[in-house]
């Protein structure tokens, strides 16, 4: 259980970031539910998390910007004087083939999904060092692991982030902080849901287990790697993904 446990959680508003802040909750953590665009979206994760007897508070910050999060991870320290578990769900994707790719979705993507890691971790890890106890679990992609035609971008970024949460790992482990990445295939959320049906099937009929996952199914993972029970694991990268990358 997190009883007691202050969960920070990045992009938090739909899709995994939301099942993962519910999921936390439900295991007793106070979930900061963190967005950029839609406090609307926000609130209601609040609310479902606190109609289930959970605790949790909302906060904007675009993770891309480095002021912009030292300030967002000091208000939480300020708050609730320690961070426990700091989840880098937070990601955009900006698709297209490489030849004609603009170079501003190519940063832009870069900036928000390996540069807003590293924000977060670059404030967050401050605190966990002084409490001498900390879980940072960064959400990379199956895609990071094999790549894919027409995402040079986000492939590039998720890939970055297991390069960053390994050296994390290396540089916080002596002080009892953990860092670790979760790898997920095709979800369904609300990114999948718009893709044509003959798309979904070309798709499941390539993952090893024949269907799309479950946002709840990358929530139980970050439950995971967020409890004493994986306390000895660091570094890891954790694929879910239906066996798609095996």
């Amino acid at each position: 259980m997190l009883t007691g446990k202050i969960a920070v959680v990045t992009g938090a508003s739909r899709g995994i970031g939301s099942a993962i802040a519910l999921r936390l909750a439900k295991d007793g953590a106070t979930v900061i539910v963190n967005y950029n665009g839609s406090e609307e979206k926000a609130l209601e994760v609040k609310q479902e998390i606190e109609s289930q007897g959970g605790s949790a508070a909302v906060s904007q910050c675009d993770v891309s910007d480095f002021g912009k999060c030292e300030a967002f991870i000091a208000d939480v320290i300020k708050t609730y004087g320690r961070i426990d578990i700091l989840v880098n769900n937070a990601g955009i994707t900006r698709d297209g083939l490489l030849m004609k790719m603009p170079e501003e979705d190519f940063d832009k993507v870069l900036d928000t999904n390996l540069k807003g890691a590293f924000n977060t971790i670059r404030f967050a890890s401050r605190q966990m060092l002084r409490q001498k106890s900390g879980r940072i679990i960064n959400m990379a992609s199956v895609v990071g692991v094999m790549g894919n035609a027409g995402q040079a971008n986000y492939a590039a970024s998720k890939a970055g982030v297991i390069g960053l949460t390994k050296a994390a790992a290396r540089e916080l482990a002596s002080r009892g902080v953990t860092v670790n990445a979760i790898a997920p295939g095709f979800i369904e959320t609300d990114m999948t849901k718009v893709l044509p049906e003959k798309v979904k099937e070309t798709t499941a009929a390539q993952i090893p287990l024949g269907k799309f996952g479950q946002a709840e199914h990358v929530a139980a993972a970050a439950a995971f790697f967020a409890s004493d029970e994986a306390e000895y694991i660091t570094g890891q990268v954790l694929c879910v993904d239906g066996g798609m990358a095996m």
